[in-house]
């Protein structure tokens, strides 16, 4: 399955555009634009070895054979400038104005962040390819086409990051590229990623279908020219071939449906090509007359098209000999749809004024699902948390396969298990806050009724009818969910306020699961004393703290010493009950105390800086008293012998500040260092020094820098700062 590495050159690319591009300013441009992206990527190589341009080269080839505008081809050769070498958008802007420059911005790729932190970092990734995407559509067309060239020269990478890329195209660009339509993309990206997900099961598919092909030719020939002849007698234009269904398709249909090789009846089909949808129907008359058709396997997408716009008609026929074909009918603007979908629906077009924004408009109203997916992803979205929103388009919009009719016949898609209060929703947000009754092919029905493929659905509205809590229960997408939730908090601030307790307590759980610790335990150690050093009046404040992040879950648990396990716990709860008994009165300024309370020669270590809050370990030095390390300190875990108990004095001032060392690691961007400096300052804390190396390699940045803080809370608080901050990508303390 590996593709040959073809470089692909210039020329090669300049001789595709220019069969439908020939106005000479756009031809000037074009090549600007590739000598620009020539010369900034100059000395750049692929993990191929080649020249990092060739891969702007094949991107933009790849965009030029969906015949997209010059700007877009433009982009295409731009792409990686931003991110890969000192080239700035403004740079862009001025060489090729704003239209460029923001297609190029938009597609600026977020490289990945260490493990710990992948999950989120994909999302908030694939959040702003999803928002570009809802601004401007060019961008998602751009970015398959850079990911399908990435997927062709995949062999050069590690296993691991081959896994990691085939997973992540199958999830997130596999799903756009289908409601897109772009088939011819879809289809090889499937198979490339199966490849290297499961080379085994790609493999034995591959050998099956070379082994049953041979056989299955003969009979397939024969059908194709008794058609041929069947049809050249009734004067309807046509033209016929065949197609072998990909090797992904196969696997999904033997291991996730679990079909057997033999039972697959689509493995070989025809192609029928016409002038008319009414050519379309009388071919499929004269096929039907002619041959045995396999009942319950006609389907037609003509009448009913795809949400991504698929057109055609299938059915399903027996040879004669033994053998299943499927046949498929179609104009030959539906195959070009069918094969290439919005690329081909609006495909550029020489002469004619192209209007960007008239096209993006055109999309929302042809691919119903688009609009949805455009006000889902308004600024009000990009408020919510980045794994939210893109659980939320997984689920309502790619893995939406229940088609329902509107009133007036437009097709609506939904997820599994959706009902007339999704419905609503996804015709309007107003439709669904005044939904009051339903009807599905025409009888009146719960809004709880869950929907089915071809119903139709016919909502009622009442001007003072508004949702209720119990709608959560009633309805799949998350989007009808949020809608509910936001008109719910308007109406019902206590409804908010117990959401928001219920989501710190999990928070809190979460925290306390991962150091095996018990929550009920924990609840009831919380006391007034607690509740003041926290500044709350009562056990509902303090979890509004922790929802807005004003308390984190661990300086919860650093207040009340607790280690990682139940005993400690039991512990804690007699020391809170025997608080008046604290025998560490003022007898000291020192920071460290021993665990009796009494003070020695103690200093702080500066391999690990540790802070209040930090757990904390003295070890017993040859002449220079006791050094304070972290628990965690690698320095001293071999030297369990010469340590000692000690505790941070519980009397200390919290206007004392203490150095601590910490790492950024970033990818480098203008700025940088002053947004960094920024955040650390804003949270009070004290920037004794900074250093910054950059790393030639992978344009990636380490800052280290000192600050001093008076705790661990305002630590954690910079920490939580500096992750938000664009282009950072991991924050630790330094072990020197």
């Amino acid at each position: 399955m590996i593709v040959e590495n073809k470089i692909v050159t210039f020329e090669e690319l300049e001789a595709t555009y220019s069969k439908y591009i020939s106005v000479p300013s756009d031809l000037e441009n074009i090549k600007k634009a590739y000598e620009f992206a020539n010369k900034k990527h100059m000395g750049q190589f692929r993990k191929s070895g080649d020249p990092y341009i060739s891969h702007a080269l094949a991107v933009a080839l790849i965009l030029a054979q969906m015949q997209t505008a010059p700007t877009t081809l433009m982009a295409g050769l731009l792409h990686d400038t931003i991110e890969d070498t000192d080239t700035t958008k403004e740079e862009i802007e001025a060489n090729f104005g704003q239209e460029v420059a923001f297609l190029v911005e938009g597609l600026t790729k977020i490289t990945r962040l260490s493990d710990f932190h992948k999950t989120d970092f994909l999302a908030e990734d694939h959040r702003k390819i999803f928002i570009a995407m809802a601004q401007d559509i060019r961008v998602i067309v751009i970015k398959l086409a850079d990911r399908l060239h990435n997927m062709r020269t995949l062999q050069f990478q590690p296993e691991e990051k081959q896994k990691r890329i085939s997973k992540e195209t199958m999830d997130v660009y596999v799903p756009i590229a289908h409601r897109l339509g772009l088939n011819t993309i879809l289809s090889e990206m499937q198979d490339l990623s199966l490849y290297y997900l499961d080379k085994e099961g790609y493999q034995k598919i591959e050998a099956l279908l070379n082994e049953s092909t041979k056989a299955l030719n003969s009979s397939l020939n024969k059908i194709k020219d008794k058609i041929t002849k069947l049809l050249a007698t009734t004067k309807i234009p046509f033209e016929i071939s065949s197609r072998v269904k990909s090797i992904y398709s196969i696997y999904k249909k033997m291991y996730i449906k679990n079909k057997k090789f033999e039972d697959i009846y689509d493995i070989l089909a025809l192609r029928i090509i016409t002038q008319s949808e009414t050519n379309c129907y009388e071919i499929l008359g004269y096929i039907h007359s002619a041959f045995l058709p396999v009942p319950g396997r006609f389907k037609d997408y003509i009448a009913m098209p795809k949400p991504n716009m698929y057109q055609s008609l299938h059915t399903t026929i027996l040879s004669g000999d033994g053998h299943v074909f499927e046949i498929q009918i179609r104009t030959k603007e539906m195959d070009e749809t069918a094969e290439e979908g919005v690329a081909a629906h609006w495909r550029y077009k020489e002469g004619t004024k192209y209007d960007p924004k008239k096209e993006q408009r055109d999309i929302e109203d042809n691919l119903h699902w688009f609009k949805y997916f455009v006000n889902m992803s308004d600024e009000e979205a990009k408020k919510t948390s980045a794994s939210d929103y893109v659980n939320s388009l997984q689920k309502d919009i790619f893995q939406a396969n229940v088609y329902v009719f509107t009133p007036k016949g437009k097709v609506i898609d939904l997820p599994k298990g959706s009902t007339p209060i999704d419905f609503a929703y996804r015709i309007h947000t107003q439709i669904g806050e005044n939904l009051y009754g339903a009807k599905v092919n025409g009888k009146l029905v719960p809004i709880s009724t869950v929907l089915k493929t071809g119903d139709m659905v016919e909502v009622e509205t009442k001007e003072n009818a508004c949702p209720s809590s119990s709608w959560l229960n009633m309805c799949a997408t998350n989007f009808a969910k949020s809608k509910i939730k936001k008109f719910l908090a308007k109406q019902n601030l206590d409804y908010v306020k117990f959401d928001q307790i219920e989501k710190a307590k999990q928070s809190l759980k979460d925290a306390l699961k991962e150091r095996k610790l018990n929550f009920s335990q924990l609840e009831k150690m919380i006391d007034n004393k607690c509740l003041n050093n926290f500044k709350c009046n009562n056990i509902d404040e303090l979890y509004l703290k922790i929802y807005s992040k004003n308390v984190t879950p661990q300086a919860l648990i650093d207040y009340f010493k607790l280690e990682p396990n139940d005993a400690s716990v039991s512990r804690a709860i007699n020391s809170s009950t025997n608080a008046n008994k604290n025998k560490f009165k003022a007898v000291s300024d020192n920071a460290i105390l021993l665990s009796d309370g009494s003070t020695s020669m103690i200093k702080l270590a500066n391999c690990c800086t540790p802070i209040p809050g930090d757990e904390i370990v003295g070890y017993i030095t040859k002449g220079n008293g006791i050094k304070v390390h972290r628990q965690d300190c690698p320095n001293i875990q071999k030297e369990s012998s010469r340590q000692i108990d000690v505790i941070w004095n519980p009397n200390l001032s919290k206007n004392v500040k203490y150095p601590c060392d910490v790492a950024v690691e970033c990818y480098d961007r203008n700025n940088l260092l002053v947004d960094i400096m920024n955040i650390a300052t804003s949270q009070g804390a004290s920037l004794i020094k900074i250093n910054a190396k950059l790393r030639q390699s992978n344009k990636t940045t380490l800052v280290t820098m000192t600050l001093q803080v008076t705790s661990a809370e305002q630590l954690s608080k910079i920490f939580d700062s500096l992750k938000q901050l664009n282009s950072v990508y991991e924050v630790r303390r330094c072990i020197h």
